[in-house]
């Protein structure tokens, strides 16, 4: 079934994995982690108690690079025993300055589609994680001029979108938001009667993953994002 996007006059855009690359980052620091702890578990049992760690800590930190490099330095901490090694612990601390200090790599086909939607819809940035570090990502990204209004937001739960479609006055049917994560730029959407549209990237978050069979298919999957200038 053909889905109408003619009514649509905003647009939103996730950032991480739909603008420039992220999470390819968070798995090479989980690797290098694996490495630090080897000593103490098994590279498999490393990468599930971070995972677990970072899901307890998720309502203390939030989303983002600080609240990771806390849940590495806390399950490094319990998986050793308290016996790992100040050195490790200065090694964590590093990986998380380098991937905040990482050089931003935008998607392709990013700035060409932002060019030609720019002016003819209002155009939104909607992410989540750290204020300060998405913030200094947009700013190297180059990209803020095209952009309406930017918004991090804490969590991207029905009641999210809603309060700030609500603040920025524009009715969820006439919303259209653009992202790789099915469970926090797809289908809260669906939920509040707005349109979704989902970009897969490459590799994703665990927490990010939803069960394709769980959900009805009343968004588009695009491969890549210069497909959404055949449909709005």
């Amino acid at each position: 079934m053909a889905i109408d996007y003619s009514n649509i006059t905003t647009i939103g855009f996730d950032a991480d994995d739909t603008l420039w690359v992220n999470e390819t980052y968070f798995r090479e620091a989980e690797e290098e982690f694996g490495r630090l702890l080897e000593d103490y578990e098994t590279r498999n049992t490393v990468d599930q108690e971070l995972f677990k760690m970072e899901m307890r800590n998720l309502k203390l930190y939030g989303y983002g690079i600080k609240g990771f490099v806390l849940s590495m330095i806390e399950s490094a901490l319990e998986l050793s025993g308290n016996k790992v090694s100040t050195q490790v612990l200065n090694r964590i601390l590093e990986i998380g300055k380098e991937m905040i200090e990482h050089p931003l790599e935008l998607l392709d086909g990013v700035e060409e589609v932002l060019r030609s939607l720019h002016g003819r819809y209002r155009l939104l940035v909607l992410t989540k994680g750290d204020l300060l570090d998405q913030e200094r990502k947009l700013e190297k990204s180059g990209l803020l001029d095209y952009f309406h209004h930017v918004e991090v937001l804490s969590d991207k739960k029905p009641g999210n979108y809603l309060r700030l479609l609500e603040h920025l006055e524009i009715p969820p049917a006439e919303f259209l938001m653009v992202g790789n994560s099915l469970r926090s730029d797809v289908l809260p959407l669906e939920e509040i009667g707005a349109k979704a549209v989902h970009v897969p990237f490459h590799t994703t978050w665990a927490h990010e993953e939803v069960d394709p069979a769980s959900h009805s298919n009343g968004h588009l999957t695009l491969g890549k994002l210069t497909e959404l200038l055949n449909y709005v």
